[in-house]
C-alpha cells in the first residue's frame, strides 16, 4: 500500500451515514473508492452533482459525468444533477457536512494554504476558498512532507493563505492530527512502525500526544 492509498483508507473512516461530503481534485478523490459498504453518504462535487459514486469502470465512461476533477464517475441512486449557481449556494449555505482536500502547508492554528506557490504557475484556487468555509468539517489529506523533505505542518504558514483557523483534522501517511483551537495539534494516530519521535522530528509545529494514542488501522 502507498501512502497515497493509506491516506485515503484512513479518511473514509471518518464519514457517518447520511452526511453530505465533498471530495477535492486529487488525492483525496481516491477516498472515494475506500468508503465502508455499511456506510451511505452522499457525494457532493461542486461542478454539480449530489450522489456520485466510485469512479467509471473503463470503458462505461459517460461523458456528460465527470467530478471537479475531470475524473469520470458514477452515480448512486438519487443522485441529482444542478447547476454552479445551485452548487455553491449548497456550499455557502452549510449544508456540506465535511470536505477533504489536499494543502500544501497547515499550521497548528489550522491556517490553511493550498493554492499557489509564489513564482510557479498558479491552476487557480478553484471551488476551494468556498468549502473550507462553508463546510462544516475539513479534513486534510496530504502527506507528511514536501518533495523536498521539509514539514507541510508548521508553526505559521509561510505560503498564501486559503483560509484561516479552518482545519479540523490533518491526515498524512505518518499520523492522524487534530487541530485543538487555542492549544495546537494533537496526535491522535501514529503509522505502524513510527513512533512520536518520528512524527515530531518530520513536523515543523509541537505535537500534543493524545493519552489515547493508538496505531492508524486501515
Amino acid at each position: 500500500m502507498n501512502n497515497r492509498e493509506l491516506i485515503a483508507r484512513r479518511i473514509a473512516q471518518e464519514f457517518k451515514d447520511g452526511q453530505v461530503v465533498n471530495l477535492g481534485v486529487g488525492m483525496p478523490t481516491m477516498v472515494v473508492d475506500y468508503i465502508p459498504e455499511n456506510i451511505h453518504i452522499m457525494l457532493q462535487a461542486e461542478n454539480g452533482i449530489l450522489g456520485v459514486g466510485p469512479k467509471a469502470s473503463q470503458g462505461k465512461e459517460r461523458l456528460d459525468c465527470i467530478d471537479s476533477g475531470g475524473n469520470y464517475v458514477t452515480t448512486k441512486e438519487g443522485a441529482c444533477f444542478f447547476d454552479s449557481s445551485l452548487s455553491f449556494s449548497i456550499i455557502r449555505g452549510g449544508h456540506v457536512d465535511i470536505t477533504v482536500l489536499g494543502a500544501l502547508e497547515v499550521d497548528e492554528k489550522g491556517n490553511l494554504a493550498s493554492w499557489m506557490i509564489p513564482g510557479k504557475k498558479v491552476p487557480g484556487m478553484g471551488g476551494a476558498m468556498d468549502l473550507v468555509v462553508g463546510a462544516k468539517r475539513v479534513i486534510v489529506a496530504m502527506e507528511h512532507v514536501n518533495k523536498n523533505g521539509a514539514p507541510k505542518i508548521l508553526k505559521q504558514c509561510k505560503l498564501p493563505l486559503t483560509a484561516v483557523n479552518v482545519v479540523k483534522t490533518i491526515v498524512t501517511e505518518k499520523a492522524v492530527i487534530d487541530v485543538i483551537p487555542g492549544r495546537g495539534l494533537m496526535l491522535k494516530e501514529i503509522a505502524p512502525g513510527l513512533s512520536v519521535e518520528d512524527v515530531q522530528m518530520a513536523t515543523e509545529a509541537e505535537l500534543i500526544v493524545s493519552p489515547h494514542l493508538k496505531a492508524i488501522a486501515v
